[in-house]
C-alpha cells in the first residue's frame, strides 16, 4: 500500500502542477481520475495527502475541492484579518 500511495501521490502532484496555470482547485473526481482509482481507494489517498500537507482541502459550503497548498486566489487573502 505504501508504494502505491507514493506513486499515486507523485502522479497527483505532477498533474496538478502542470495545470496550475489555468486551475488551482480540483474536484475529488478529478483526482480519482488522475490516479485511475475507485472512489474508496482514492479517498484514502487524498485524505492522507491532506493530512501530510501535500494537498489542501477547500470548501465553499456546497462544493468541496482540493488544491496544492498556497495556490489560488484564496491563499493570498486567507491570512488577512
Amino acid at each position: 500500500m505504501e508504494l502505491e500511495y507514493e506513486a499515486a501521490k507523485a502522479k497527483i502532484i505532477e498533474e496538478l502542477t502542470k495545470k496550475l496555470k489555468t486551475k488551482s482547485k480540483f474536484y475529488f473526481n478529478d483526482l480519482a481520475k488522475i490516479i485511475e482509482a475507485k472512489p474508496r481507494d482514492a479517498k484514502k489517498i487524498v485524505n492522507k495527502m491532506v493530512e501530510e500537507g501535500a494537498l489542501e482541502y477547500w470548501s465553499s459550503g456546497s462544493t468541496s475541492m482540493y488544491g496544492m497548498p498556497g495556490t489560488g486566489k484564496q491563499a493570498h487573502s486567507e491570512g488577512e484579518d
